[in-house]
C-alpha cells in the first residue's frame, strides 16, 4: 500500500545564540544541502513540507517575524538557504516536540499523513521528541541520518541509535530515502 508522506523541518530557522550554539550552527551549516535535497523532491512530487519552529517569544506564526528576530552573522548564511516557500506550511511550538501543542497532527490528518520524515535541529532534543510523538501517533517515521545535527556528533549518533532501535525509525540517507519515495510514487 502506497504511504502519504509529509517532510517536517524542525527549527531551522535558529539564531543560535545559547551555549554551544556556534557549534551547533556549524554541524547545521552542513546539513542544510541533505534537507535541501529532500525538500526539492518533496516540492517537486506534492508531498507537504511543513516547518515546526521555536517562537523566540514572539508568539506569533510569522515567518518573515522569526526570520528578523533569529537572523545574524552565525545564523543568516542557514536561514537564508532554508527558509520555508510560500508552498510551505509553518507552524510554531512552545516546547520540543512539534506535536506538543500545535496544530502538527491535525494538520497532518488532513493531509492524510501515513509516514513522516524528520529533519532539522536539535536531533537529540527537538528532532528526537517529534519523532518521538510521531511514532507516539502511529506514523511511520523517517530520520535521514545526515539531515539532522546535534551539539556533538555522539549525541546525534546516540539520537540516531535510540530513533532507529526503540521508534523504528528508518535512518537512512537523503539520497537512498528519495530513492524509497520514488518507488511509492
Amino acid at each position: 500500500m502506497k504511504k502519504k508522506f509529509a517532510l517536517i523541518i524542525v527549527d531551522m530557522i535558529n539564531d543560535f545564540n545559547f551555549p554551544k550554539g556556534r557549534q551547533l550552527a556549524e554541524f547545521t551549516y552542513n546539513i542544510v544541502p541533505s534537507i535541501l535535497t529532500l525538500k526539492k523532491y518533496c516540492q517537486s512530487n506534492n508531498i507537504p513540507v511543513v516547518y515546526a519552529n521555536d517562537h523566540y517569544k514572539l508568539w506569533k506564526a510569522d515567518i518573515g517575524l522569526i526570520i528578523d528576530h533569529t537572523q545574524n552573522d552565525l545564523s543568516a548564511p542557514i536561514i537564508q538557504q532554508i527558509k520555508p516557500d510560500h508552498s510551505d506550511y509553518f507552524l510554531i511550538k512552545p516546547k520540543h516536540s512539534a506535536f506538543y501543542q500545535t496544530a502538527l497532527n491535525t494538520l497532518l490528518q488532513e493531509l492524510d499523513t501515513k509516514a513522516v520524515i524528520v529533519t532539522g535541529v536539535a536531533g537529540n532534543i527537538c528532532v528526537f521528541f517529534t519523532a518521538n510523538d510521531a511514532y507516539m501517533r502511529e506514523f511511520n517515521v523517517y530520520v535521514p541520518k545526515d539531515a539532522i545535527a546535534s551539539e556533538r556528533p555522539e549525541f546525534n549518533e546516540y539520537a540516531l541509535k535510540m530513533m532507529e532501535s526503540v521508534l523504528g525509525a528508518d535512518i537512512r540517507s537523503v539520497r537512498k530515502l528519495i530513492n524509497v519515495l520514488k518507488q511509492q510514487s
